[in-house]
C-alpha cells in the first residue's frame, strides 16, 4: 500500500451516520446489527473519526434526505428503496431516527453536506463543491450501506476525478452476499485503495508525519 494521506487534501466522508442506522433501536439498525457486530463497526467508526481529527483531515458528514410528509408523493418514477424508505418513515426529520448518532455529532470545521435523495452523496448536492472549494482530491468513504448509498457516493467520486479509498471494516450490508459484492466485485472496478480500518489508521499516522 503506497497511498498517502496528507491531510491538506484528504476528506473522510461519514455516509448514513444517523441514529436509524447505527443505533439500538433505530429503524434500519435490525438490518445491519449482524453483520455490524461480526465486523466491529461502530468501534472503527469511531476509531476512524478520531484519528481523521487528530490528523487534521476534514471531516464531511453526507447525510441521505430525511423523510417528511408528502415525500414522493407525485414522484414519476420513484425507486422500491424511496418508496421503502417513505413506508417506514427512515431518518424522519425531527425524530430521534433522523438525527447523528450521539458519537458523531458535526463539530466545528466539520462540513455537512445537503442531503441527497437517492444513493449518491454527490448527484443534486454540494458535496463536489465543498470538496474542490478547499482542495480535497483524496476521499475516504465509510458508513452505509456498503453496496448502496457507500458504493454509489465512492464510485461518482472515482468518475469526478477522486481518488478513492474504501474501508473494509468501516462499512456493513444486510447480507454477506452484499458486503461482498460491495467490497470484492464492484469495489476493485473503481476504488484505488480498499484497506482495513487497522491499515488506513497505519497509512494516516505516516502521512501525518
Amino acid at each position: 500500500m503506497t497511498t498517502t494521506y496528507e491531510p491538506r487534501i484528504t476528506a473522510l466522508l461519514c455516509i448514513d451516520f444517523y441514529n436509524d442506522f447505527l443505533s439500538e433501536g433505530g429503524k434500519l439498525w435490525p438490518w445491519v446489527k449482524d453483520i455490524a457486530d461480526e465486523v466491529r463497526l461502530l468501534d472503527n467508526l469511531r476509531a476512524l473519526v478520531s484519528t481523521a481529527r487528530e490528523a487534521g483531515i476534514a471531516v464531511y458528514h453526507v447525510p441521505h434526505h430525511r423523510w417528511e410528509p408528502g415525500d414522493y408523493v407525485n414522484w414519476k418514477y420513484p425507486t422500491p428503496y424511496q418508496l421503502g424508505a417513505a413506508e417506514r418513515q427512515a431518518f424522519a426529520k425531527g425524530s430521534w431516527g433522523g438525527e447523528f448518532h450521539p458519537d458523531f455529532q458535526v463539530q466545528p470545521g466539520d462540513i455537512v453536506v445537503t442531503e441527497h435523495w437517492a444513493s449518491s452523496g454527490f448527484p443534486n448536492t454540494d458535496l463536489e463543491h465543498q470538496l474542490k472549494r478547499y482542495g480535497k482530491e483524496k476521499i475516504i468513504c465509510i458508513g452505509l450501506l456498503a453496496n448502496t448509498c457507500l458504493e454509489a457516493t465512492a464510485r461518482v467520486g472515482m468518475e469526478l476525478g477522486f481518488h478513492v479509498t474504501l474501508v473494509r471494516d468501516g462499512t456493513a450490508a444486510r447480507s454477506h452476499e452484499a458486503l461482498h459484492a460491495a467490497l470484492d466485485i464492484d469495489g476493485p472496478t473503481y476504488a484505488h485503495e480498499i484497506l482495513t480500518t487497522a491499515e488506513l489508521i497505519a497509512a494516516i499516522k505516516a502521512s501525518a508525519t
